[in-house]
């Protein structure tokens, strides 16, 4: 067959109207078949349609038998149309029959044929079908043919899309997911219980209409379409950068090269004038772009097929006037919010009285919107390991975001369990708000700081909820990373200083800029890094692009005037970082009080611990400081040489196996020893389990989020640290990968509540 983009009109006209034409579906159906046949001088051209969830059956055929036709069932996965409906890719062979996968039916007659290609029928990206042709003699079909196969199987949609084919209730009827409670599992970003209905962040994708004559119109419509597109993606690249965090800059990355590629973008203008509609050809070239790059063996490439279906599916979104998300309309009340993913700015969008949970297909523990999440009181679950996105708007849901848990149209008697347990919860929550006045203090009687994690103004107002009593950690990059411009020295100082107010009193410990890394700003340019993380990034920016520190110091120390200012610089590796560092601060002082401007009654200068040489470094390093804040997220990550946003390592290691602990025992002892004060900010102190080996080893001030000051405060007072003490200082020597069932059977067996 002469490849579609360079086919006679006629031939598009006549595929044209036949999926135009009033003819019943199957008629329609027939008749493509036949014109596949003729134009691809195949003996066979053969359409298969899955019913009931999992059977491929056969629904029309030009060649085979015609008393086949409803009769032939495949399993998917089974035979050579079952594996290209199970794996959603091409099959071009010479020899069919000599494929492992082949499968025989007799009743179609199909022993005569030799070569066979076929495609998968899509639907929103998910298989709803195979088109296949077949010949006598072994031949091998180009991939002009391939591409040219794939676009009629594309058009073939249109027929699932419309009803015509396979009625809603045939869907409905069949399926593994009415084979039981549709139930998905995932991991736990943010603890919580919650019931509602489903909300996709973003529309599906459902195209309408593949065909158009007036190519001249819908080369116009792309125009636009691409004009919109890297709109959008200027504003992500300068406003929004936190939107996907952890591998977001190398997708940003692709799309700035992609978005900008003049030979994608000729392949989708030559497909429109070979008669396709602008979001059909966009839709035709991913197809072929992904049937390209799951045939290749390099990983990397084949990664970076998700990136670019991304970015496709971006695109055609716009051609279809869908660009938005569920936060630009008016949300049900008790939505349950359902993404691929999402960055913090997104998830701010959404009117949060009416936002019960969000449920995530990928996503980290660790990531900003996650933090958000939990600062928010909002339950999320990420790594669905299922396709969530195959949910529809408006069915009931409920989520367990203490298991990971999500089932969806459950069943009365799951439904009533599952109220029963949001009850119980309640009534737990009701109890760590009884105790928000409360000491905390152990059985023994040793006094714990509780204090908060925050970067959002918001953040302050879950402090004074629970009753911490300050903030051990200020993040202050938020407000740079939602910036087309370096923000002035004013702005700043007024934001510090409504933090600072809203604070009432109670301290604030500000760690001056962490961006680089998974955290860049629009205002400063970088090079591309292989590993970011470990790159130029916090201090390091800070110190070779002084500026910066020095407006920020400024801005802090203007804030502060009449109270304590606390500030402490982030990812230090040497005592000669701190010791540049502070003098900067230093400078900034003396130059302040030389301007007879107001000062801080106090400054408390401080260091996060998060880069494991620094460590080693501690003799040096204390008698300098007037405090130091462990970073317990980015020091585990580096000791372990673990990405802590790469979903595939999220399981590599452990905070609370016994060289991590021993290590955090050492950094609690020499700042004992020092008496210099010392606060875990990060992860494993927002844990009852963590928490208390934190105790053990000697922590007495912990910075948790909002949402974890209750669990842990709770347990704390159900707690003997001197037990604790005791218990773990044989565990810590242990070469297990970690404590974490002796601490529980500790904890049972001594009535500790975690």
């Amino acid at each position: 067959m002469t490849p579609i983009k360079n086919a006679p009109r006629q031939m598009m006209r006549q595929l044209h109207e036949i999926m135009a034409s009033a003819d019943e579906a199957e008629v329609r159906l027939n008749k493509v078949v036949h014109l596949v046949a003729v134009n691809m001088v195949a003996e066979v051209c053969s359409a298969y349609f899955i019913r009931g969830g999992d059977t491929l059956e056969l629904f029309a055929t030009e060649g085979l038998k015609a008393e086949a036709v409803h009769h032939t069932r495949l399993r998917v996965g089974e035979g050579l149309v079952g594996l290209v409906a199970a794996t959603g890719s091409s099959l071009n062979l010479s020899n069919a029959q000599d494929h492992p996968k082949f499968a025989y039916r007799p009743e179609t007659g199909e022993e005569i044929y030799k070569s066979m290609m076929a495609v998968p029928i899509l639907r929103t990206g998910k298989v709803v079908g195979v088109l296949a042709v077949q010949n006598k003699a072994s031949r091998h079909y180009s991939e002009e043919e391939e591409e040219a196969l794939q676009t009629i199987a594309m058009v073939l949609a249109e027929l699932v899309v419309s009803g015509d084919l396979i009625t809603a209730q045939d869907e409905k009827d069949g399926g593994d997911e009415r084979a039981g409670i549709k139930h998905f599992g995932g991991m736990v970003f943010a603890e919580g219980l919650a019931e509602g209905v489903v909300v996709l962040h973003e529309p599906k994708l459902e195209i309408l209409q593949h065909l158009s004559e007036d190519y001249k119109l819908q080369l116009e419509k792309l125009d636009k379409g691409f004009e919109s597109l890297l709109k959008q993606l200027d504003e992500i690249m300068s406003a929004e950068d936190i939107l996907h965090h952890g591998e977001h800059r190398e997708i940003l990355d692709v799309y700035k090269l992609f978005a900008r590629d003049k030979g994608w973008r000729l392949k989708i203008e030559d497909a429109i004038e070979s008669g396709l509609t602008a979001e059909a050809a966009v839709e035709k070239i991913q197809v072929e772009n992904r049937s390209k790059m799951m045939k290749t063996e390099d990983p990397y490439l084949r990664e970076r097929l998700s990136d670019l279906d991304d970015l496709a599916n971006r695109l055609i979104r716009h051609l279809m006037g869908k660009a938005g998300t569920a936060a630009d309309k008016s949300l049900p009340q008790e939505a349950v919010v359902v993404a691929n993913n999402m960055g913090p700015a997104e998830l701010l969008e959404y009117d949060r009285d009416k936002l019960n949970a969000v449920l995530l297909q990928e996503g980290s523990h660790t990531s900003h919107v996650a933090i958000v999440a939990r600062a928010l009181g909002i339950p999320m679950i990420g790594q669905i390991d299922e396709n969530i996105l195959d949910l529809d708007d408006g069915e009931q849901i409920i989520v367990h975001g203490l298991d990971g848990e999500v089932y969806v149209n459950p069943p009365p008697e799951i439904l009533e369990s599952y109220r029963d347990t949001i009850a119980a919860r309640a009534k737990l929550l009701a109890r760590y708000d009884d105790m928000r006045d409360k000491p905390v203090i152990t059985k023994d009687g040793i006094e714990i700081e509780l204090v908060i994690n925050g970067g959002l103004a918001m953040d302050i107002e879950g402090m004074h909820r629970t009753g911490a009593t300050g903030v051990g950690l200020f993040r202050t990059e938020f407000q740079f990373m939602i910036s087309k411009t370096l923000p002035r020295i004013n702005p700043q100082a007024e934001f510090y200083k409504s933090i600072i107010d809203a604070a009432d009193g109670k301290p604030v410990t500000f760690r001056t800029l962490d961006i680089g890394g998974d955290k860049e700003v629009s205002f400063l340019k970088r090079d591309n890094e292989d590993n970011p993380a470990l790159g130029w990034r916090a201090i390091r920016i800070a110190l070779d692009r002084p500026a910066l520190l020095r407006y920020q110091l400024r801005a802090l120390i203007t804030a502060a005037a009449g109270t304590t200012l606390n500030v402490m610089f982030p990812m230090i590796t040497n005592v000669a970082e701190f010791k540049l560092a502070k003098s900067i601060l230093e400078k900034e002082l003396s130059r302040h009080k030389q301007n007879n401007r107001p000062m801080p009654t106090e400054v408390k200068v401080g260091t996060m611990l998060e880069v494991p040489s620094l460590v080693w470094q501690m003799d040096a390093l204390l008698p300098l400081v007037d405090f130091i804040s462990i970073g317990s997220n980015d020091l585990m990550q580096f000791f372990y040489a673990s990405d802590r946003d790469n979903p595939k390592l999220s399981n590599r290691y452990d905070t609370l196996s016994p060289p991590a602990l021993k290590m955090l025992k050492y950094i609690s002892d020499k700042c004992s020893e020092h008496e210099i004060p010392l606060t875990l900010c990060g992860e494993i102190g927002g844990k009852t389990l963590g928490a208390l080996a934190l105790l053990a080893l000697g922590y007495r001030r912990l910075s948790v989020a909002p949402a974890a000051i209750g669990p842990v405060k709770m347990m704390i007072r159900s707690l003997d640290i001197g037990q604790a003490e005791d218990f773990i200082e044989e565990l810590v020597s242990r070469s297990e990968p970690n404590i974490r069932a002796e601490l529980r059977t500790f904890a049972r067996t001594n009535g500790v509540r975690i």
